[in-house]
């Protein structure tokens, strides 16, 4: 029964994960299509989704807000299935909330019209989208180092490391890169590198985590 166990908690982990990421990137273009003004380039994601956009209402509540629960259940699952240690779980507890309930509120408290770049009188949601948007930055990067250096400690994982530093050193520096140029023709890409670099590390996650066993070591503090 253990083993029927571990096998479901892997397949779940596995299916989560990607689906998760399939629904996010899928929603991103199909609403970029019925937006026909819309530039992936120059416009942020949360803009495909704004007050003002066509099918606002069924892009979060049918696309980003259900990838933001599988990116939840995701990370709780992989927190089950690993060893034990704080770096790991203070990193997967970032997940959750930056990248799970992150999504979850930003597709319920949609921004103003446009996004309201300028930020002239917004309104109660515009203000906790932002808010959220940015604790989800700050956060994301740094939860995806501590996952890495606390893998250094499994066994036959040295390439999930690698990858796992490779894309927190990337978003991190693109995270940057965005804040200090919000009025960039070029915001939007910045925004997708950063995004498609969290992204890619679910996926990759996906595969990696279901396919690997892990006796569980409840000595490890990091």
């Amino acid at each position: 029964m253990l083993d029927i166990n571990k096998i479901m908690v892997k397949q779940y982990v596995f299916w989560t994960g990607i689906l998760g990421v399939f629904l996010f990137v899928f929603t991103t273009v199909i609403a970029g299509l019925y937006y026909p003004t819309y530039n992936h380039f120059s416009q942020f994601i949360s803009e495909l989704y704004a007050v003002d956009a066509p099918n606002a209402d069924l892009i979060r509540f049918f696309g980003f807000l259900p990838s933001g629960i599988l990116f939840i259940i995701f990370a709780v699952l992989v927190n089950k299935m690993t060893p034990k240690s704080r770096f790991k779980s203070m990193g997967l507890l970032g997940i959750i909330v930056g990248y799970g309930f992150g999504t979850i509120i930003c597709a319920i408290y949609n921004c103003d019209a446009g996004c309201n770049p300028k930020f002239i009188n917004p309104s109660f949601s515009q203000i906790i989208h932002n808010l959220m948007g940015m604790i989800t930055y700050l956060i994301v990067p740094f939860s995806i180092l501590l996952i890495a250096i606390a893998s250094t400690k499994w066994k036959n994982s040295l390439q999930f490391s690698l990858v796992s530093f490779l894309i927190s050193a990337i978003s991190f520096a693109f995270v940057v890169v965005l804040n200090l140029n919000l009025d960039s023709p070029y915001k939007g890409l910045i925004q997708r590198i950063i995004e498609g670099s969290i992204l890619f590390w679910i996926a990759y996650g996906s595969f990696y985590f279901s396919n690997k066993s892990y006796q569980q070591n409840t000595n490890q503090n990091s």
